[in-house]
């Protein structure tokens, strides 16, 4: 088996835009959180959301290539492009060697419902863009990543739901690990637009917490109320160990180990026994005990039965307060698509600065989130491992151990 490092991070978060802005903010308890008052005109129940910059790409990608990528793939690109940059892989690089692409998306529903408005309002197909398909579809990153970049290997989109970023990392590990690939260019992106959670708002899943937006995302307290919408878009360069050795690359570090489970239960209320089952086989998969872990960056999202058993499910793995359980969805709202990628990049940030990102507004635990050690503010602590856990809908669950190499 393969040994499996990252060499390259890219991030586009309501956190910054590069790495050294969001470590600052990450450090510093930074909250990307705001009102939106656009949702509430709209009608939306809440109109909370984290604030993301769009990107301008006029001056870096002709006209012919932006006009197929819709908000995620833009996002992607910018995560991509940096994280290439920090690996060491160039233009030629990339059209030489066979290079994969994974990436984690659930949603382009921007583009559909501009595409579709636009065909009933016109009453004339050829009027929705020669472009809309392109953005429409669910591939629409990894199809504009592919040829922007000129990836040559394995091209597909992961779609877990809110899982989905951290599944293309851990697909990507094992690619790598079995000699399918030499390496892989992972992430997940995610829009951050009235269209791509207009739903999730109309089931009451957001916080209503809008006198004080950056007290709304509250993972593990007992007084949440409800999750915030976040996105971006983040990428990692998985490549072998022989590789990145032989190029001279920066490794940052290892993918030790990547659990997965289905809760065969409910399609949206999570269960204790799936999140437990992707917790031990990314521990046994890593050859590592509970003991070994230094920081656990949870999927929290700040909902009542999410944490809850979330919360139920770490008790039952590592025992009582025995490590520093974070969510940074509590600075970050909840990234969906984009949230198992970001927050390996989050937490690999972390442990190269030596500190634990306090788990912001949590001033009061619940009767389950009481056996966690949950640090509410930023504490100076070192730790060369970590487990990250993403779970979504219908079930989805992915947990990914990373050690410093």
């Amino acid at each position: 088996m393969q040994r499996v490092v990252i060499t390259g991070m890219g991030i586009w978060s309501c956190l910054g835009t590069s790495l050294d802005q969001v470590q600052k903010s990450l450090f510093d308890g930074v909250s990307g959180i705001i009102l939106d008052p656009a949702r509430k005109e709209a009608g939306f129940r809440s109109g909370l959301t984290a604030k993301v910059e769009l990107p301008d790409l006029k001056g870096e990608l002709p006209r012919s290539q932006r006009v197929y990528m819709p908000e995620p793939a833009q996002y992607a690109y910018c995560a991509t492009r940096d994280a290439l940059a920090q690996a060491g892989i160039d233009a030629a690089y990339l059209d030489s060697h066979e290079v994969g692409l994974l990436y984690g998306n659930d949603s382009t529903a921007d583009a559909v419902y501009r595409s579709i408005a636009k065909i009933v309002e016109k009453k004339d197909t050829m009027l929705c863009g020669s472009g809309a398909i392109f953005q429409s579809m669910n591939s629409t990153v990894t199809m504009n990543l592919g040829v922007i970049f000129h990836l040559k290997g394995i091209n597909l989109t992961v779609s877990g739901a809110c899982a989905s970023g951290s599944h293309a990392v851990g697909l990507g590990a094992l690619l790598i690990q079995n000699g399918l690939q030499e390496m892989v260019v992972c992430g997940g992106a995610q829009e951050v637009n009235m269209a791509a959670t207009g739903s999730f708002d109309g089931i009451s899943a957001f916080s209503l917490r809008e006198d004080q937006p950056t007290k709304a995302s509250r993972p593990f307290d007992r007084d949440r109320d409800g999750l915030v919408p976040g996105g971006g878009a983040a990428t990692l360069i998985l490549e072998s160990y022989e590789s990145a050795v032989r190029r001279g690359a920066p490794i940052i570090a290892e993918v030790l180990g990547y659990g997965f489970s289905a809760n065969g239960d409910h399609i949206s209320s999570p269960n204790v026994d799936g999140p437990a089952r992707s917790l031990e086989m990314a521990l046994r998969r890593a050859g590592v005990s509970p003991a070994d872990i230094g920081y656990i960056n949870a999927h929290a999202t700040s909902t009542h039965v999410g944490d809850a058993n979330e919360a139920k499910a770490l008790h039952r793995v590592f025992g009582e307060k025995s490590v520093p359980v974070t969510s940074t969805k509590s600075q970050t709202g909840h990234e969906m698509w984009m949230a198992g990628a970001s927050e390996l990049v989050y937490s690999i940030l972390m442990m190269q600065g030596g500190f634990i990102a306090g788990n912001l507004n949590f001033e009061n635990p619940d009767e389950d989130s009481a056996h966690l050690y949950i640090p509410s503010e930023t504490i100076q602590r070192g730790f060369d491992c970590f487990l990250s856990n993403s779970f979504g809908f219908g079930g989805t669950n992915s947990s990914l151990v990373i050690r410093r190499v």
